[in-house]
């Protein structure tokens, strides 16, 4: 009865503990299929009118150790194949959009948190133009159509942990680049350590359980 108690309790307390070690660090992506006028320019305010334009897009969230998309464009110059390559999941399609829609004239938005030092340095990989924003600073400001490039800026900003906003244009044609490592933080534990806490919790419930009905059945018979 008290193996079977500790033996819960054990996988209860490990299950809790791997979970400061398994969290999903991910952003949240957004994309829109717009205008060669809004995708040659890789900044918010072109973001937000492609939103309101409510046009055909997609959602989708994607790790970032690093966040990495890239298509040469021979076969896989589509939205479906471009986020395949940097592991988004799930991807969700709307307004009509699909998985072999071109990746031309395409603009997303990958938001989140990043724990920062002031003075802290972020290399881009693109093809074609970001801006890269921490809380109020602006990072990285190349919202123009470029060949494949590395463009590297400087956070100024406060030490801790602070919002980002990276706004990414596909336009022009094949290739599509973008890779950058991310500091994020994150909040939500992967499925895989949701597993493990509740076969935890259970085994400890399931002990107490088995310790309750014992102490009936002597109760009972006495």
């Amino acid at each position: 009865m008290r193996k079977s108690l500790v033996l819960g309790a054990l996988a209860a307390v490990a299950s809790v503990a791997t979970l400061s070690s398994a969290f999903a660090n991910v952003v949240k992506g957004t994309g829109y299929e717009t205008t060669p006028a809004l995708s040659g320019d890789a900044t918010p305010a072109s973001f937000a009118a492609a939103a309101a334009a409510a046009g055909p897009g997609v959602t989708f969230s994607a790790p970032s150790d690093p966040l990495n998309f890239n298509s040469n464009g021979s076969t896989d110059y589509t939205l479906g194949s471009f986020l395949a390559t940097g592991d988004a999941s799930p991807i969700t399609y709307f307004g009509g959009a699909k998985a072999t829609d071109t990746l031309d004239n395409t603009l997303f938005q990958f938001v989140g948190t990043v724990s920062v030092t002031s003075g802290e340095k972020f290399t881009f990989s693109h093809d074609d133009g970001l801006t890269f924003s921490i809380g109020s600073d602006l990072v990285v400001n190349a919202p123009g159509p470029t060949s494949a490039v590395t463009t590297t800026g400087t956070y100024t900003g406060p030490s801790g942990n602070e919002p980002f906003v990276l706004t990414y244009a596909e336009t022009d044609g094949a290739p599509a680049v973008l890779n950058v490592d991310l500091p994020l933080t994150s909040s939500v534990p992967e499925p895989s350590t949701w597993a493990m806490m509740i076969i935890g919790f259970a085994g400890l419930g399931f002990a107490r359980y088995r310790q309750a009905s014992k102490a009936r059945v002597i109760v009972s018979s006495s």
